[in-house]
């Protein structure tokens, strides 16, 4: 016991600081939200919207826009691009309360994922959530899991993960939705008291990702619930998803993210 205390005191503090010490948990391999520079699309050659794997570009002349929700951050666009039109930052302020708010372009624009002021209310000072994955392959589930531990230590923004539905405020969902999750993920819904709160995490549960529109999936938790915040990833990182977390709870900032196109905020 002796040991483990001393060996407790040499290791000091391991749990990150946020959002103060968050690029810290960020490696340089890290894809983050991509940057769009119309500057440098010539002509409209559309290789990156031929190399995406799942359809999240669209691009017509010198616009090129973007489907955070459907992109799984393979940088298959950025390696396709003759110019360098676009480009992955490492900025992991990616969640937003709306579909449109997914899409990027050239445009600035403000995405706000906080809740309004009742709810905030409710869920401000405590978040219970019943994790469900609905197919999905793991690796959201994996970093949905990682923030309960000693490392990030969810629980220390008053959010916590609970085994019943009965004791949640919300639904976090993993995964495309497939036609055998269906029924427990809806009785699952129907189990949480209102006013209750939906999260979909990873581009399968946005937008169904690489398993879009295959007929064993329902192509996301939107087609099946209504979806109060979006976190986009393949896999999201954990900064992500306690990004989006923290801001949907107006613990982060009430001001909203600002989306530039040069660059990260």
């Amino acid at each position: 016991m002796i040991r483990a205390t001393l060996e407790r005191l040499r290791q000091g503090k391991r749990t990150l600081e946020f959002p103060k010490r968050a690029s810290q948990a960020l490696v340089p391999r890290f894809r983050g939200r991509p940057l769009i520079h119309p500057e440098r699309c010539h002509g409209g050659c559309a290789a990156c919207a031929d190399a995406c794997p799942t359809g999240a570009i669209h691009s017509t002349n010198d616009h090129i826009a973007l489907d955070l929700g459907r992109c799984i951050f393979c940088s298959e666009c950025q390696n396709a691009c003759p110019t360098g039109a676009i480009e992955f930052s490492q900025d992991y302020h990616l969640a937003a309360r709306a579909p449109e708010d997914l899409v990027i372009d050239e445009r600035e624009k403000e995405v706000r994922a906080s809740l309004d002021r009742r709810l905030r209310q409710l869920f401000g000072r405590s978040l219970k959530l019943r994790v469900v994955s609905a197919g999905g392959c793991n690796a959201c589930e994996a970093d949905v899991n990682v923030l309960g531990t000693i490392g990030w230590d969810l629980s220390r923004f008053g959010i916590e993960y609970v085994a019943s539905p009965r004791h949640a405020d919300g639904l976090l969902i993993t995964g495309p939705v497939t036609q055998n999750m269906r029924l427990a993920l809806e009785e699952t819904y129907a189990a949480v008291a209102e006013p209750r709160i939906v999260i979909a995490v990873g581009a399968c549960a946005i937008s169904g990702g690489l398993f879009a529109d295959a007929p064993e999936t329902l192509s996301g938790a939107a087609n099946v619930l209504p979806v109060d915040l979006y976190i986009p990833g393949c896999p999201p990182h954990p900064l992500t998803i306690l990004d989006g977390l923290l801001r949907l709870l107006g613990k982060v900032a009430d001001d909203p993210v600002r989306w530039p196109a040069s660059g990260p905020p």
